[in-house]
């Protein structure tokens, strides 16, 4: 998929020069020429970069820089010819994640691009991976793989033990019946057949609790169904 890039440049020249080329690089380019259509366009659409330069009409780069992270953690790139290390302080210190100085090569710019671009994705990817690795207390809970340890220890579910694991951990403090267990987990209706569900819970409490008799997680609420604590 294209990456979506915003470019914030008042300079027609240098707008055009790095709108062309990082088109040609294969990213989708929009074009902004002062703060305020800047703020318009990111805070309204979609973008995995923002190129920004400080001397900008309307707002200046920094402002817009400020505001644009209160709403986003999309990576911003400050293009200015201001190259004092104050400047530098002042941009990443707003939360830009790279400062380059013009004149600079367009191959060192799009090498800049791609690498903010790349470490966003992986910064991403890695959130993504976290919420389907569930922990809680010693036990450790890997969504995808449908495994489970406890104080790294491998605990051998079956597929329906797992199941009705992945349903309580996914929606922890909520209170189940069996019949809406039953329904969920077996994708059947309920004929009132309460002893498939005790066994099944029983055998989770024997493989995760410490105590079964005295469950720390998997907790009964009496005429009712069932809620995992954690």
């Amino acid at each position: 998929m294209q990456k979506r890039i915003l470019l914030v440049e008042d300079d027609e020249t240098i707008r055009e020069m790095v709108e062309s080329y990082l088109t040609m690089e294969g990213f989708l380019v929009t074009s902004a020429v002062n703060g305020e259509e800047a703020l318009q366009n990111c805070l309204n659409k979609p973008f995995d970069l923002v190129i920004l330069d400080i001397m900008i009409p309307k707002l200046n780069g920094l402002e817009v820089l400020k505001i644009i992270r209160e709403q986003a953690s999309l990576p911003i790139i400050i293009m200015s010819a201001k190259d004092s290390d104050v400047d530098k302080a002042l941009g990443l210190g707003l939360g830009a994640d790279d400062y380059i100085a013009k004149p600079f090569s367009m191959l060192e710019f799009s090498a800049r691009v791609k690498a903010a671009i790349r470490r966003a994705t992986k910064y991403a990817n890695q959130i993504e991976e976290k919420k389907d690795l569930i922990e809680i207390d010693n036990l450790s809970i890997d969504l995808i793989n449908f495994s489970v340890e406890k104080s790294g220890q491998q605990v051998k579910l079956t597929s329906k033990e797992f199941a009705i694991l992945k349903l309580f951990v996914t929606n922890r403090n909520r209170v189940f019946t069996k019949q809406q267990i039953y329904q969920l987990i077996w994708n059947d209706a309920y004929y009132g057949d309460e002893n498939i569900i005790n066994v099944h819970i029983r055998r989770l409490r024997e493989k995760m609790e410490d105590d079964p008799s005295n469950p720390q997680y998997i907790k009964t609420l009496w005429g009712i169904g069932y809620k995992f604590e954690g």
